[in-house]
């Protein structure tokens, strides 16, 4: 019998199958757990798409069903005809389109001007600006609804679109981080070049922006779309309710049609979905490069 002593290279290709297995073997781990959390996250939306397609007597009959039989697509003719839902649709896209560009105009004029002028106070100034964060959104109610009552713009559109025109903390922060990140030489070759803060600003930093633009607009138009007290409390003409105010119709009658309120539901959530697949990469970046900037 002999003992070979094992080469240098059968050694190292020992080692890499080990980490290779290791690898694996952690990353099938993270697959399942990623998995589970998956599941749990989309079983009401799946659970949402079930009942939109059952009957009263599947509804109400005490069994699990997953996959109603027979599926009943006519719940989404029902429900759209229901209630008004092409105006309604109509106004929650024109406030929530408004709101998005109000927002990403105002607060990418705030982040520009934070990151490119240095003045005296200026960190205070956006210490008091993060601040306001901590503000909770019932205590202004009361005091914005009298505001807007005293200039008469109860009614309209103008109480939830104008704010947005006037920045907001959080994304003013979030553009912020990431406009830090952008090369500064190149701002100095603008002005070189004889351009103005203005034109800086639409020519250089908003192109280079759009990850950060993206996330911005996505939150603000989800949150205009799905908002519900703001057009409650504001809008009192039928022909200016939004789609929130529309599903909640399903729910002031006595006979609840849960059907319909799932198909309804549906509908309203399929454009945020559609955006956030078609916008995914410049989210996922804008996230990503602003929460690690600054």
């Amino acid at each position: 019998m002999y003992n070979v002593a094992r080469s240098p290279s059968a050694l190292q290709t020992s080692a890499r199958r080990r980490r290779t297995a290791t690898t694996w073997f952690w990353k099938g781990i993270a697959v399942l757990v990623l998995s589970g959390i998956s599941i749990f996250v989309l079983f009401p939306a799946v659970w949402m798409l079930s009942t939109s397609l059952k009957t009263n007597a599947q509804l109400f009959s005490g069994e699990v069903t997953w996959i109603p039989r027979p599926a009943m697509w006519s719940n989404y003719v029902k429900a759209w005809v229901s209630v008004d839902f092409t105006r309604y649709t109509l106004n929650t896209t024109l406030y929530a389109g408004s709101v998005v560009i109000g927002t990403l105009v105002s607060n990418s004029l705030v982040a520009y001007g934070f990151i490119r002028h240095k003045f005296w106070g200026r960190e205070v100034l956006f210490a008091i600006l993060l601040g306001t964060m901590m503000i909770p959104g019932m205590v202004t109610m009361i005091p914005q609804y009298i505001l807007f009552s005293k200039l008469q713009w109860t009614g309209s559109y103008l109480p939830l679109v104008v704010p947005a025109f006037f920045g907001n903390a959080f994304y003013a922060f979030l553009l912020r981080q990431f406009f830090m990140g952008l090369p500064k030489d190149l701002f100095e070759a603008a002005r070189i070049d004889g351009a103005g803060e203005m034109w800086i600003w639409y020519k250089v930093v908003l192109p280079l922006s759009k990850p950060a633009l993206a996330t911005v607009a996505l939150f603000s138009f989800e949150g205009a779309w799905n908002d519900y007290v703001g057009p409650v409390i504001y809008l009192n003409d039928p022909n200016l309710y939004t789609l929130q105010i529309g599903l909640s119709m399903f729910r002031n009658t006595s006979d609840v049609t849960w059907q319909f309120v799932m198909a309804a539901s549906v509908f309203i959530m399929l454009p945020v979905v559609i955006l956030f697949a078609a916008f995914q990469r410049y989210f996922v970046e804008g996230a990503a490069v602003s929460g690690i900037k600054g």
